[in-house]
Order: structure tokens, then sequence, then C-alpha cells
């Protein structure tokens, strides 16, 4: 409770950047337009930010899909989906009154709404992530706590659920961990029914985010071993289920790929940025100014976890680290891997219940004492390099090493007073990032 408390207290409820603002756009035309033409969306975001959003006018209002001329969208359908029952809440109150601004699916009301649901989806996610621990893997309640704590305030999940709510990340959290937690229900009991509903919950995950459907390999995997013992007739039922369920979900992404682009497909603009031999597989992990353990060097604890999950946990942990190294490779498929300007390696977020039990089963090789010390670690690393990054007082575009670390421990200690203040007083500078 006190950790949803603070992480709702610190959400940001403004529509900022590009991907924000396709995201955003799917669910306001739908409400309000009725239809797949973003044109008036972006030009509301533009004339609200002229120079920030320069960029942005000449990838989305001045080119448009050759094959249809609509407006260019990379953002999938998903999250619009999920925010809209908070989407439809907050006008539901503003066309009544009760709360200010006029009910055009633009005023902040609407905005507020889309990230507090957003942050709302990733603590569930959290929640369910802590259940999964303790219910199929055998962990005590206190190490659960721990594992969890440690991937939600120590990793950059934080950050998509506080700063920028608005973008994918944070309702991935929520689908993904319920994924895995149903995957593994469903193998406990073995009922039809059960893996229809996983099937549906990674449909979700991949209407959210197009690469949660690597996730599948774990159950698919699961049901592939099997099929090598035997089991034919009971995995293929299996099998056909969760793809038909999982089919079912992503459907109306194709629909909407179709009316968008012209094709059942993501843009050609986005399928050209994909090389499918990974070669950045290696990059995305310890690339010395965009990786993932040097962004968040205590995963290794979660790495480590992992490998020691094969022994512990036997064939689910197997899967489960089938599962990372899955969106490992299609990461490190992605020509634009660095994410320079983000904050971490945020297309890592998704996998948050993966690191999650990977920091269970790595802590439980320690003392009480260090779980609790390594965990701290892993907070205050994060908590501070985001107010490096609020203050503007890293590169944006990447870590400089050994700079990174050393401002960690001298000048980000003198500024934590201020960047408080500016959370309360000026959050969108943090955003911006300032001096």
């Amino acid at each position: 409770m006190i950790a949803s408390a603070i992480t709702l207290a610190l959400v940001s409820t403004r529509i900022r950047g590009a991907d924000e603002i396709e995201y955003y756009s799917h669910l306001r035309s739908a409400v309000f337009d009725r239809d797949l033409d973003f044109t008036n969306e972006y030009e509301h975001f533009y004339d609200g930010n002229r120079q920030g959003l320069q960029a942005f006018k000449e990838t989305f209002l001045d080119r448009r899909e050759p094959k249809t001329g609509r407006p260019i969208n990379f953002a999938p359908i998903g999250s619009a989906v999920v925010w809209s029952p908070f989407f439809l809440a907050a006008h539901a109150l503003v066309t009544n009154g009760v709360l200010r601004g006029p009910a055009d699916g633009f005023s902040p009301a609407y905005a507020g709404a889309v990230a507090y649901g957003s942050s709302l989806l990733a603590i569930i996610g959290f929640l369910v992530a802590f259940l999964t621990l303790k219910r199929y893997m055998g962990v005590t309640e206190g190490l659960s706590l721990l594992a969890v704590l440690a991937v939600w305030f120590g990793t950059p999940a934080f950050y998509y659920m506080t700063v920028a709510p608005a973008f994918a990340h944070a309702p991935s959290i929520f689908a993904v961990s319920l994924l895995f937690f149903l995957w593994l229900r469903a193998r406990e009991r073995d009922m039809v029914f059960d893996w229809i509903l996983m099937g549906l919950c990674a449909g979700l995950a991949m209407l959210i985010r197009e690469q949660g459907g690597l996730f599948l390999i774990a159950p698919g995997l699961d049901l592939g071993f099997r099929l090598l013992k035997g089991d034919l007739k009971r995995a293929l039922e299996r099998g056909i289920a969760v793809l038909g369920a999982a089919g079912l979900v992503f459907a109306p992404q194709l629909l909407a790929y179709r009316a968008l682009n012209g094709s059942f497909g993501p843009t050609q603009l986005v399928q050209r940025k994909m090389d499918f031999s990974s070669p950045h597989f290696f990059d995305v992990l310890i690339d010395p100014g965009h990786g993932l353990l040097l962004w968040t060097p205590l995963l290794l604890v979660a790495f480590f976890g992992l490998v020691r999950g094969l022994f512990r946990l036997g064939a689910p942990g197997l899967f489960v680290t089938a599962a990372l190294l899955a969106q490992i490779y299609i990461n490190g498929s992605v020509l634009s891997w660095h994410q320079a300007g983000a904050f971490g390696s945020r297309r890592f977020v998704d996998s948050s219940i993966l690191l999650v039990i990977g920091f269970a089963f790595g802590l439980m090789a320690t003392t009480t004492r260090t779980q609790k010390f390594l965990v701290a670690v892993a907070i205050w690393w994060n908590l501070s390099l985001m107010m490096q990054f609020g203050l503007k007082l890293m590169d944006r575009q990447r870590l400089d090493w050994p700079g990174t670390a050393l401002r960690q421990v001298t000048d980000v200690p003198q500024r934590i007073l201020e960047t408080a203040k500016l959370y309360f007083t000026d959050p969108e500078s943090l955003a911006r990032g300032r001096r």
C-alpha cells in the first residue's frame, strides 16, 4: 500500500513526446472522432509546443502513409484499449461538471485519467508478480516482496509509472505479469479454459506492444515438451486454444494496420528498422552508453538468479529464461536499439516479471541482511539516476562512465531538496531536463 501511494503521488499527467501522443491519439480519436485519422490530435499537441515538437511535426504531420494517405502512427492500439475505462470515466465526470475543463478529450482530466490508470495497471502487475512468486515458485512472502520492490523502484519501470506513464510500458507490466501468472496456473490445473484465459492475456500483451507475442515462447516450450513426452492430443488441444484466443484479441490490431497502413501489418516505416539477425543482441545488455546492465547494474543479481532458477525450478525456470532471451533477441533486432534520449533500457520494462523472478532467486543465495542491502542499493541507484536525468546532470543521449557513477555520490546528494521542490512546483522541468 505504501509503495502504491508513493507511486501514485508522483504521477505526471502531461502528454509530451511523439510516442505518448501516438498512443493517446488512438484513444481520443476512437472515442470522439470514431476514426483513425489523427490529424486534429497531432495538430492539437503540436500547437501546444511548437518548438519542442518540430521533429514530431515533420514526421507525423508533414508526412503520410504512402498507401493510405493517413497520418502516420507507429503505436499499437492496446494501450488505448486498457486506458479506455479510465478515459471514459473522466469524460463522464467532465460532462457532468464534477471535473473542470471542456469535454473534448484534450483537457487535463483526460490525460490525468490515462496517466493514473496506466500507473495503477502497473501496480496491479507488480501485485500479480508478487502472487506468482508466492503461489507457483515457492518463494517466501518476505523475499517475494523484496524482489518486487527491487524491480518496481530499482529499474526504469518506476520512471515509466510516474514521469512518463503515457507510454505503453506501464500497461505492459500488467499484461505480461498476468500472462505468466495465468500460464503457471494453467500448467498446474491443466484445464482448457485456463489455457484459453492465458491466450487471451497473451493477445492483450501483443495488442499493447507487438513484441509481447514473444513471451508466448514460455507456454509454447511448455506444451512442446509435452509433445515430446507423447502427450500429443492434450498438448495440441491446449496449443490451439492458446493461439486461437491470442489471435482473437489481437485481430483488431490487424484491422487497424489495414486501415492505417494499407496492409495487415505494421507500417513499412517500422519494418525497415528491423534486422532479425539481431546484430545488437549483446549491445542491448552491455554497451557502455546504452546497455541494460550499465543503466541498472544490480540486474546482474536478477540474471544470476535466472541461472539459479534453472536448477531450482526445473522446466519452468528454463521457459522463463527463454522468454527473457527472446526479448533480448528482439530488442537487439531494432536498428535504433540504443534508445538515445530515453531513460533506461525501456524496451525491457515489459519483462519486469521475469526480472522479479530473477531477483527472487538471486537474492535467495544471500543472507537476509545482504538481501535488504542489495535492494536498497538498487533503489538508490535508480532514483539517483532519475535525478541526474531530470536535472540534466548527465548526457541524456548516453551514459558517460565513470562520470555517471561519480555524480551519483557527489552531485546527486546535494540536489535532493532541489529535485523534490521541482517535482511539486514544476515537474515538467524534470521531464524536459534542466540544470
